[in-house]
């Protein structure tokens, strides 16, 4: 099995890397928005402000709303 990774961004949106489907209460899978910057399709970026036009995914409302996320905690 391969290993999927959660990464918080300070004051942004969770960056999932690794084999990951999106699926909504529904059953329908959903796709990632295409990314800008190359990353590999593994990669998906996860809303956390809740401000984007494009969720689940992050579209960088997060940069213009003032989002902060507080302290990332670890368990």
């Amino acid at each position: 099995m391969t290993q999927v990774t959660i990464t918080p961004k300070s004051n942004g949106p969770l960056i999932v890397e690794g084999p990951v489907r999106i699926v909504t209460p529904d059953g329908r899978e959903l796709t990632p928005p295409p990314r800008k910057d190359g990353k590999p399709a593994e990669v998906v970026v996860l809303c956390r402000c809740g401000g984007s036009a494009t969720k689940p995914f992050c579209d960088g409302t997060h940069k213009r709303n003032g989002f902060q996320d507080g302290q990332v905690t670890t368990g």
